[in-house]
């Protein structure tokens, strides 16, 4: 019997009340019956193919025999990362009926069923000077009071939120079959009075730390394939120059420095070559340098138009770049070599910073795209056409980039009263989450950490 068939006979059965039979009814598309088999458990309870589906209804309670402080820091990033990733319904904390004190680290299935909780995650957080001890158990709460993963992190008091992390990305694992993104971090430019600057951040916005230090104009961060160093372009010369420094901070490197634009790195994805946006010629072109010498390996466009905004496809057989040459700009895509220059955006009248989905089997990018109005983001399938508008009339919404596992995006907004780097859900769905707040732009994600 299936995890739908069961619960639906369990609603007849235990006569749940109204409340609890309506949130039952519109999550029970989050669990099909015909999902993909998981080794450790069964099929997993979220078919993340079935456009039909619903939220996973899942509770995060306080921690049982905790530390206050960090039991909060704990339940904080955990529902934070589950309403982010996509797939979940956090429920209302203010909601719960259980007794926390009496279940300790298990579960009474009945009080949290009247609530319409399909799942509840717990933990206990006990600090000791610098060190911390997380224990963390998942509950599907048709399956009864044991646990279906449980797992225990111990060590310094500041690696907390990256355990809670970890544990967040089986959670989604469990429920999925795929890991999260949590952990991954983003560079960005920070915009402030009289410099912009490059910061970089976890996928929550805690952590920041600066990559440029200096008080000139720092822009358009691009990570390395393994994370870490971010290409980025400044006018610490007063030419706009292609530098590349630690990701964790340090000395730049200048790496391009023609005369005119330096701009716009992409890097290849066994990090050997970027693609730049050069003038050296007088027209901004699309060249490949090397990326320790930072020598002119090829040129890729030529022509009189404006040909820039490169990035490089996850299996590096193909560049996307925006090109004006049939009018207003418009996304193209050509074969790494150069060759094979086609126009793809068939839709609005500027269209610009092309992104591609790391998510294997799929030939999708993100871009912005203006039909009238403001600027909003949308997602393009290259194979069948079909274009997903992701923001709506909300400010200028620009310069997407897909989190490591393809399943959300990051984008910069001028939105009214709410500026800042926000991250949403790929296929258009779910909320748009501020995590940078204040002016901050071209956001990009960095790789999983190992």
């Amino acid at each position: 019997m299936t995890r739908s068939s069961r619960f639906k006979q369990r609603i007849l059965r235990d006569g749940l009340g109204a409340g609890a039979l309506a949130a039952a009814a519109v999550a029970l598309a989050a669990v099909p019956a015909g999902n993909a088999a998981r080794a450790d458990s069964g099929p997993v309870a979220i078919d993340i193919t079935d456009p039909e589906r619903s939220l996973y209804p899942i509770a995060i309670p306080e921690g049982v025999d905790s530390d206050p402080a960090l039991s909060e820091l704990v339940a904080e990033t955990a529902r934070f990362n589950m309403k982010v990733s996509g797939w979940f319904n956090v429920l209302d904390p203010d909601s719960f009926l259980a007794d926390l004190e009496a279940e300790g680290m298990s579960i009474r299935p009945r009080p949290w069923e009247d609530v319409g909780a399909f799942g509840v995650m717990k933990h206990r957080a006990v600090r000791s000077g610098d060190r911390v001890q997380l224990d963390f158990r998942l509950f599907e709460v048709e399956e009864g009071s044991s646990p279906v993963l449980e797992r225990t992190y111990t060590g310094d008091v500041n690696d907390a939120r990256s355990f809670v992390h970890d544990w967040s990305n089986e959670v989604v694992e469990y429920f999925t079959g795929e890991p999260g993104f949590f952990g991954a971090r983003l560079a960005f430019t920070a915009n402030s009075r009289h410099a912009k600057r490059i910061l970089t951040m976890d996928h929550d916005g805690h952590n920041i730390r600066p990559v440029t230090r200096n008080r000139h104009l720092n822009i358009l961060p691009a990570f390395s394939p393994g994370g870490d160093r971010v290409a980025f372009t400044s006018y610490m010369h007063n030419n706009p120059d292609l530098f590349v420094a630690p990701a964790g901070g340090g000395r730049p490197h200048r790496l391009s420095s023609h005369r005119g634009m330096n701009t716009g790195a992409s890097w290849s994805p066994d990090g050997d070559r970027i693609a730049v946006t050069l003038s050296r010629s007088g027209s901004q072109d699309i060249y490949l340098i090397d990326a320790q010498s930072g020598d002119i390996v090829s040129q890729l466009t030529r022509g009189p138009h404006i040909n820039t905004s490169p990035a490089w496809s996850p299996d590096g057989s193909e560049i996307a770049f925006v090109s004006g040459r049939e009018g207003g700009p418009q996304i193209f895509v050509m074969d790494a070599d150069g060759s094979n220059q086609r126009r793809v955006s068939r839709t609005g009248n500027y269209n610009s910073s092309p992104a591609w989905s790391p998510e294997p089997g799929v030939r999708m990018l993100a871009y912005t795209s203006r039909v009238d109005g403001p600027f909003d983001i949308v997602t393009q399938d290259l194979d069948s056409g079909e274009r997903v508008r992701i923001t709506r009339g909300e400010g200028n919404n620009e310069e997407p980039s897909f989190t490591p596992n393809g399943r959300a995006i990051a984008f910069g907004s001028d939105r009214p009263g709410e500026p800042g780097i926000y991250i949403t859900n790929a296929d258009g769905t779910g909320p748009q989450v501020r995590i940078w707040s204040g002016a901050g732009t071209s956001p990009t994600w960095g790789p999983m950490p190992d």
